[in-house]
């Protein structure tokens, strides 16, 4: 690379990029971007799903947060600085690795958002609603639809939203968690002093094998997204100093913001009464119960008075706290679509600003539409358990997001070699270790999600999820590894069909 050359401008780089690229406006600041990350990284639909694994589950997070976040970190608060344009991981993938392999990453990275938007959000946020509003009773399918479809499509309204009005969504969401969570903690200690807690010895606070399996790959899908704020690189006022200043700020706060939740519902349910979609509000409710209320002998818990007034503000903080996570993820992931579309990974079709809006509106709608489809089809096939749609949306969403990163967290180490003179405000430590290190736990949860156990006893009862038996480990296979292979496929499609904006290309990047 010659001198003053940066890889933000590639020799050759289409004219539809310029083109685009000078639609959009600048207003995304340092405090902007600390919600925003606040938002993609806490979120509050997975909680219960790592807490059902007891005690166990905190010390996995400790680990995690040791060995696997801070390093991402690391590597985020480098690559965004060095290169913030429009995209970032697809911009850092596809200039280390080439635009075939951005394509096929950035679709992964992409249909994650509207698949978990309209099937774990949607139906966290129903679970939420009818929980503490409607007595605990399972809405009519037509409520149930029509509570999801606005939920979700509020949602891609904010994401159409120019960046100086659609940010507000993530800023009342980081400020959602702040108080969801303090209030929640505050009052497991209250809930402590009066009823006491579930004891647990340091014994259950052992790792063990079995729990690393399942609980790293859903650790790993809530400290990942520190890379998503740059996807607006070019809407940034100040991306090389502000990116590294809300990383690690944001890391700081993510590590207490999830470990305080989950260790007060580990205090106040027994572990055999957590369940992954209900164990985080059912933890809600309960300890509300000392400003008003009873939890009857069989664990119910009835609010009354304070009680009722709290729970239902809890409620509506968590709506709007998974609300603000599929937005900023929806925002974000869009956003790369939309730049590999304008620089000949996507259908160039899906790679247009909106002049008006400053936004990828055609992809923002498709994102919506995908979200439509996938909430109606998940419903219809587990015949409206919302607990099954929970557990099956999660687990494709997952395993698509975790693979998409094999091609981000290398770029580190690659772009360190391939753009050595490229200005980096800010050098993480030991690149290669951090890549490699990174790569290989992203690589292993993956796999350990699509055969749970491969390598010690494949879908053994200590692997394999729940209601599934040892004879229908073949069939759990083909429901994992079809829509990852499916979708791969898809990115492609998507490079192919991107061929035209290629083909402009003074020298072809392919």
């Amino acid at each position: 690379m010659a001198a003053g050359q940066t890889i933000s401008e590639p020799a050759g780089g289409p004219a539809a990029a310029q083109t685009e690229r000078q639609k959009l406006r600048k207003h995304f600041g340092r405090f902007d971007i600390l919600f925003f990350l606040l938002c993609t990284i806490v979120g509050v639909d997975t909680i219960g799903s790592i807490s059902k694994k007891g005690a166990e589950a905190f010390t996995w997070l400790i680990v995690l947060a040791a060995v696997f976040f801070i390093p991402s970190a690391l590597l985020t608060a480098e690559l965004g600085a060095a290169f913030p344009e429009e995209g970032g991981p697809y911009i850092w993938t596809s200039r280390a690795f080439g635009r075939l392999a951005g394509a096929v990453n950035n679709f992964l990275y992409w249909i994650t958002n509207p698949v978990w938007l309209g099937g774990t959000l949607a139906v966290s946020a129903v679970t939420a609603f009818t929980t503490f509003f409607n007595d605990g009773k399972d809405l009519s399918t037509p409520a149930f639809y029509v509570f999801a479809l606005v939920f979700i499509w509020v949602g891609v309204l904010a994401a159409i939203l120019s960046f100086d009005v659609g940010k507000w969504i993530p800023t009342i969401g980081a400020w959602s968690r702040f108080v969801l969570l303090g209030l929640f903690t505050l009052t497991v200690v209250v809930y402590a002093i009066k009823h006491g807690m579930h004891g647990f010895g340091l014994s259950d606070f052992s790792p063990t094998y079995a729990g690393f399996v399942v609980l790293v790959p859903l650790l790993m899908f809530n400290f990942v997204g520190f890379e998503l704020p740059n996807t607006a690189g070019d809407e940034m006022t100040d991306a090389q100093k502000d990116v590294p200043y809300a990383i690690f700020r944001s890391a700081a706060l993510a590590v207490v913001l999830y470990a305080l939740p989950i260790l007060g519902i580990l205090l106040v349910l027994p572990v055999k009464a957590i369940t992954g979609l209900g164990g985080f509000l059912d933890a809600m409710r309960q300890v509300f119960t000392v400003y008003g209320g009873q939890v009857s002998s069989d664990g119910t818990a009835t609010l009354s008075g304070a009680g009722t007034v709290l729970g239902d503000l809890a409620a509506i903080m968590f709506i709007l706290t998974v609300l603000s996570s599929g937005v900023t993820w929806v925002m974000g992931s869009d956003r790369a679509l939309a730049v590999s579309g304008y620089d000949g990974a996507a259908p160039r079709f899906l790679g247009v600003i909106s002049s008006r809006f400053g936004t990828p509106v055609r992809v923002n709608l498709l994102s919506g539409l995908v979200s439509t489809v996938v909430l109606v089809l998940a419903h219809q096939l587990t015949n409206g358990s919302a607990a099954k749609l929970f557990g099956a949306v999660l687990g494709l969403a997952v395993s698509t997001t975790l693979v998409s990163y094999l091609g981000i967290f290398p770029a580190l180490a690659v772009l360190r070699h391939k753009a050595p003179d490229v200005p980096r405000p800010y050098k993480a430590p030991f690149p290669v270790l951090i890549s490699v290190v990174l790569t290989a736990l992203i690589l292993f949860a993956s796999v350990q999600l699509v055969a749970p156990g491969a390598g010690d006893h494949w879908f053994g009862s200590d692997f394999r999820p729940d209601g599934w038996t040892h004879a229908e480990r073949g069939k759990y296979l083909l429901t994992e590894a079809v829509p990852l292979i499916g979708f791969m496929l898809l990115g492609v499609l998507f490079w192919a069909l991107g061929k035209p904006t290629r083909a402009a290309l003074p020298i072809t990047e392919e």
